[in-house]
């Protein structure tokens, strides 16, 4: 599983590490049922037996092992065996990727604009 540079400070012109976390974030989360695992395991605490994640969704637990595997290439969720189950957690931070890269569109260039245009 590759690392991602976690505390990373954003730049202006986004170095490789940096854009392939964006990358790998949001290409997994644009499938509904990734979201809907990550979602799943945000309400249920922050971590579920791999089991447990599987006993929510109607497909086959090939295509959750799947769903779960590019989640947590992505960073999005840790997995580790705890006796004969796997336990995932989501990862925070990693999820704050998205509200930094979200940031850029609530201040700066035609913010001011989109405000002015709505009243």
């Amino acid at each position: 599983m590759p690392a991602f540079p976690a505390e990373e400070e954003p730049t202006t012109d986004e170095p490789t590490g940096r854009a392939d976390a964006y990358e790998a974030v949001f290409s997994a989360l644009a499938h509904p049922a990734r979201r809907r695992v990550l979602l799943t395991v945000y309400f249920n605490g922050g971590s579920m037996a791999a089991g447990e994640i599987a006993a929510m969704f109607a497909h086959s637990w090939q295509t959750t092992t799947r769903h779960l595997q590019v989640l947590e290439v992505a960073g999005l969720l840790s997995s580790e065996r705890q006796g004969r189950s796997r336990i995932y957690r989501l990862q925070r931070r990693r999820l704050d990727l998205i509200t930094q890269w979200l940031a850029h569109f609530s201040s700066g260039p035609g913010h001011q604009n989109a405000t002015k245009e709505n009243t």
